[in-house]
């Protein structure tokens, strides 16, 4: 051949790379389709393959275009480089390879490309030569994401593990399905679970062996663009699980790559999730730091991807975690140093790189500082999962009525450091496996009492200040655990507590994108005050949330089976409070029997230190908002009071489109 080998690699720095700042690696390294000069014709078409194995004596191709059969297209070791490199003419997008390496121990093995774009379909494990001829069409959502300030916008998140939100559907069955779905349904977000490449199911993408390569099961990159394209075009921010932590096992995958461990930490009280049954990553080797923030970076470059919620973050930060036997740092001390620069780089890197985009920790400790900036000390995170708040109000949750007024402080103590982060409040997946039973579940007594108290606590979880997270099925309660075989129980929401539990997520959805108060100061303590925190012996919980305007919400919870007639609370404005919300509405299967006809209104008595006061009714295990009237009040007075209220907001008719209450039913197409 009278053209380059390696396809134009040679001279090539890889200096960024190994010094751990590569953080465009897969355009370096991976399979690509180029052109390359020719003395003789020109120009040749064909795919440079490239792949950095250190310490291998030998690597070669075995692919589709050449059989599989060893020795025909050995690759070019590059001098000082570590990477073997080879220039194929007349290969082009959709051959499948995998690279034969000789590794330092004298062990020939079959690997998939670490850098790999496209990966075969279970249980195959090759790697494709991928080329993207997608054209977006999102252009008017990345301008709006670049202007956007996530904190101080509305944020609920609908997670989905994509694998099973429909059994058998692809990507492109998905970029209609889910998208009407979660239009219709209301939420601002969705975070996928299970998008980068796994070869077990039963690990919901949490074991990845593909950090730049999609699913494959379900589609083509591309057809992943296209959902991903078409849920911004319905005006809905795409969320990401990514997984830095660790890494599945299988000897075709990262592990021993070359023989010797370049990927996983080589000593094993480092190395391997024990719990998990994966290997971490060795977070102090440059190459891997490239490899990762590569790999956060080309999610959101190629796809589009508008954040990364980072799993077990926790797991990184500390040596010990869940271990007995770990080395302590350079230091003597149990955090782990590689891991939190890796962290900070990762979140530094993203933020000032794409204007708007959202980083996520999920992180389950008392860690200080995760949403800090980094040049503050912080982890540079945008949000936190807040695990206190969920562990708290789930035990809450599963108690009787009678015995909730002995456990009053597991709600009211996550406002005491509700604004030290900024945070995500999740009812995740992780909350319905492993014997853990579906949300509906884990309320106590009759279908009544579980469906009104699941609507209750989904009230709370709504106003308290944090953005809301929602496992899929969890928002008609399912009855059953989750299971990633058979996915949501989509019939189930024809049924009485389950529809009205769905129409109810769906306005908490529309009142909360409405009212700036409930999302506007989630960050800040101005956008936040109790009325009342300590009515143990009544199961009430009453506080007002605050826009940046001043202007408030009031909400009122009610735990206790027994309605709470002509309770007052204290108000910041005398007049008419309409009331937005009556989680015991007939329209979502409550009994319809206790209201405010519409409103309530406030005279200049004070109460609960507050100017002006009002007595409402709360029905039991219910949740009532209202919101403040101005026009109405200075026009109309205390004459109010005793006109005719129109019917409440959340109990009118249901709107026309789009009907579906769940994804159509369609045939799993065959593969």
């Amino acid at each position: 051949m009278a053209h380059d080998r390696e396809g134009g690699l040679r001279g090539w720095d890889f200096e960024g790379f190994h010094s751990g700042h590569d953080t465009e690696a897969w355009r370096r390294l991976g399979a690509h389709v180029i052109t390359v000069a020719d003395d003789e014709r020109g120009s040749v078409d064909g795919t440079r393959f490239s792949v950095w194995a250190p310490n291998a004596q030998r690597v070669q191709l075995i692919a589709d275009f050449n059989h599989y059969v060893p020795g025909d297209h050995e690759l070019q070791r590059i001098p000082g480089s570590g990477v073997w490199a080879l220039f194929v003419e007349g290969v082009g997008a959709g051959s499948v390879y995998k690279y034969r390496i000789l590794g330092a121990d004298g062990v020939w093995r079959e690997k998939a490309d670490p850098m790999a774009r496209q990966a075969e379909g279970l249980p195959s494990t090759g790697s494709i030569v991928h080329a993207s001829s997608y054209t977006w069409g999102d252009q008017e959502w990345l301008e709006r994401r670049a202007r956007s300030r996530p904190h101080a916008e509305p944020m609920s998140i609908y997670e989905v593990h994509l694998p099973s939100f429909r059994p058998g559907r692809t990507y492109a069955d998905l970029a209609e399905e889910l998208v009407e779905y979660v239009t219709w349904q209301g939420f601002t977000h969705v975070e996928l679970i299970g998008v980068a490449h796994h070869p077990f199911l039963g690990s919901w993408g949490y074991q990845v062996t593909g950090y730049f390569a999609p699913f494959a099961s379900m589609g083509t990159p591309d057809e992943l663009r296209l959902l991903v394209d078409r849920l911004h075009q319905a005006g809905i921010g795409v969320i990401m699980d990514w997984v830095p932590g660790h890494f599945a096992t299988d000897e075709w995958a990262l592990a021993n790559f070359d023989g010797t461990s370049i990927y996983e930490h080589p000593d094993p009280r480092r190395g391997q999730h024990l719990d998990w049954g994966t290997y971490i990553f060795d977070f102090g080797r440059n190459e891997v730091k490239s490899f990762l923030v590569s790999s956060a970076l080309y999610w959101v470059d190629q796809f589009h991807i508008d954040g990364l919620r980072v799993d077990a973050v926790a797991s990184m930060l500390y040596l010990d975690y869940s271990r007995t036997e770990w080395l302590p740092n350079r230091y003597g001390g149990r955090e782990h140093l590689e891991a939190i620069e890796l962290l900070q780089f990762v979140n530094r890197h993203l933020y000032e790189r794409v204007p708007g985009v959202v980083t996520i920790a999920e992180e389950s400790t008392s860690w200080p500082g995760v949403t800090r900036p980094v040049h503050e000390g912080g982890l540079g995170f945008g949000f936190k999962w807040n695990m206190g708040w969920m562990n708290d109000s789930l035990r809450y949750l599963g108690r009787a009525p009678v015995h909730r007024q002995y456990h009053h402080h597991e709600i009211t103590f996550g406002l005491v450091y509700a604004f030290s982060e900024n945070f995500v409040l999740p009812i995740s997946h992780d909350e319905v496996v492993h014997g853990k039973g579906s949300m509906l579940g884990k309320v106590p007594e009759d279908d009544w009492r579980k469906f009104a108290t699941l609507r209750a606590f989904y009230a709370l979880q709504w106003s308290h200040p944090g953005k809301q997270l929602l496992f899929m099925g969890c928002e008609f309660g399912q009855r059953s655990e989750f299971s990633e075989d058979r996915g949501p129980d989509w019939l189930a929401t024809s049924h009485w507590g389950h529809r009205g539990l769905q129409l109810l997520v769906r306005d908490l959805n529309s009142i909360y994108r409405e009212h700036p108060a409930l999302w506007q100061q989630d960050n800040s303590p101005s956008g936040f005050s109790w009325i009342s925190a300590d009515d143990a012996g009544g199961n009430v919980f009453s506080f007002l949330r605050y826009d940046e305007q001043g202007r408030a919400m009031a909400c009122l919870i009610n735990f206790s089976a027994e309605p709470r007639r002509d309770y007052r609370i204290g108000l910041p404005a005398e007049g008419r409070w309409r009331e937005v919300l009556n989680t015991d509405a007939e329209h979502y299967d409550g009994t319809g029997e206790f209201g405010n006809l519409g409103a309530v209104t406030a005279v200049e008595v004070g109460s609960h230190g507050l100017p002006a006061s009002a007595t409402v009714t709360i029905p039991p295990l219910a949740a009532v908002w209202l919101v403040h009237d101005p026009v109405l009040s200075l026009s109309e007075g205390e004459d109010q009071a005793t006109e005719e209220a129109p019917a409440p907001e959340s109990a009118a008719a249901e709107p026309a489109a789009p009907e579906p209450v769940a994804p159509r039913a369609k045939r799993a197409r065959r593969r």
